[in-house]
């Protein structure tokens, strides 16, 4: 075995490895890979059709040819470098998404489109704006523009799926539901950096503003539920708000976690003693996670970076799940041997302590990776992240 050609385990090995760890027996670290089209539509060498991110957001053709491509990509590929079964599914699935747009352009903003670049949401209120803000009324979620748009484009997809087929297996759509990533990240998607001012000299007035934001999307994820035929609440519970690496601990503690809490109370059948939640945070924001889960019962943190693996079990405890891994900077530019070493590092950190470890990229993997560094990764997975 080389470095860069490790043998995968067959999938029933992969079963009994993910089986173990969710019976809290670990035998080994689970890896995967965190992915989306944006692998596929930003890599020449996967998207030879050449599709954009704007025909991907308004054409269903392409969407769903996106989709499959992807779902193609991580049974045949990426599943020889991860604990992903190497199986193509019974049928494909599309949902329709827009990446990370949708709660920014559901209050108001356009989603635009750069070459080389995810879709985006330019800021586009101002401090001048925080009043009418406040007073507008987002109650008709069925009247608001961008979920029309989204509502038409979702019945064009299941239309177009019908009588789509690829290697004999049918396209299934996904009911249209939203999550939510998180007020802060909303505040500062659609204010800017202004909202982080007002934050500042009138923190009274930004947590109403983080308030509303918060209830407008309960009351929007909630109606779409209710037309996909789901109960308004879900179990468990999980949603992300990267921004709050900005703010300082007291300001997310006494202006913020309330509404964090409110979310996941009136989203999700959970409670904060059964400690079956889960949230996203990217960047430089694990100072907040213990307060997270003494106060918001989160038992799982989906990392991004920069991430002290070691140091954060050591503050959470073993029985607090942990996903990360290495920068994906590094998975983009740096060799094999320092993909693997990085790797070798974490898994060596103590963050393997309690056997609540899953090993990803850190976060969410980007386009044009060398497949090589996947490989080298997934072999120190192999060996380094054994439990004796």
């Amino acid at each position: 075995m080389t470095r860069h050609s490790p043998i995968s385990p067959s999938n029933d090995d992969k079963k009994m490895l993910w089986k173990a760890y969710v019976d809290r027996r670990p035998t080994r670290v689970p890896l995967r890979w965190n992915v989306n089209p944006r692998v596929i539509l930003l890599n020449p060498a996967l998207n030879p059709d050449g599709w954009t991110f704007e025909q991907y957001v308004k054409d269903p053709g392409i969407h769903i040819r996106s989709n499959i491509r992807l779902q193609e990509y991580t049974a045949t590929e990426l599943s020889r470098v991860s604990d992903a079964e190497s199986t193509l599914p019974d049928h494909w699935t599309a949902l329709g998404d827009v990446q990370n747009t949708y709660d920014t352009a559901y209050f108001g903003g356009t989603i635009t489109f750069r070459e080389g670049q995810v879709p985006g949401v330019e800021s586009f209120l101002s401090e001048s704006d925080f009043d009418s803000f406040l007073a507008r009324d987002f109650s008709d979620v069925l009247a608001n523009p961008f979920i029309i748009n989204r509502m038409a484009f979702h019945k064009a997809l299941s239309q177009a799926a019908q009588s789509f087929s690829y290697r004999n297996r049918p396209v299934r759509i996904s009911p249209f539901t939203l999550g939510f990533d998180g007020p802060v990240t909303a505040a500062a998607a659609i204010f800017g950096t202004d909202f982080f001012l007002l934050l500042g000299e009138d923190p009274d007035k930004a947590s109403r503003l983080i308030g509303k934001i918060t209830q407008d999307v309960i009351h929007r994820n909630r109606v779409l539920r209710k037309i996909a035929g789901f109960p308004e609440k879900g179990e468990g519970g999980s949603f992300a708000d990267d921004s709050i690496q900005l703010i300082s601990l007291d300001t997310y503690a006494q202006w913020i976690l309330p509404w964090h809490a409110c979310y996941y109370d009136e989203m999700f059948t959970s409670t904060v003693s059964e400690h079956t939640r889960s949230i996203h945070l990217c960047g430089d924001a694990t100072r907040h996670f213990k307060l997270i889960r003494d106060r918001l019962g989160v038992a799982a943190f989906d990392t991004g970076f920069p991430v002290d693996h070691g140091k954060l079990r050591n503050e959470l405890g073993p029985d607090v799940e942990i996903s990360g891994g290495p920068h994906v900077s590094l998975l983009q530019s740096a060799s094999p041997e320092a993909c693997a070493t990085e790797a070798r590092r974490i898994l060596e950190s103590g963050v393997m302590t309690g056997g609540r470890f899953i090993l990803q990229e850190a976060n969410n993997l980007p386009p044009n990776v060398p497949f090589e560094n996947l490989a080298a990764i997934y072999e120190t997975c192999l060996s380094a992240g054994r439990y004796s």
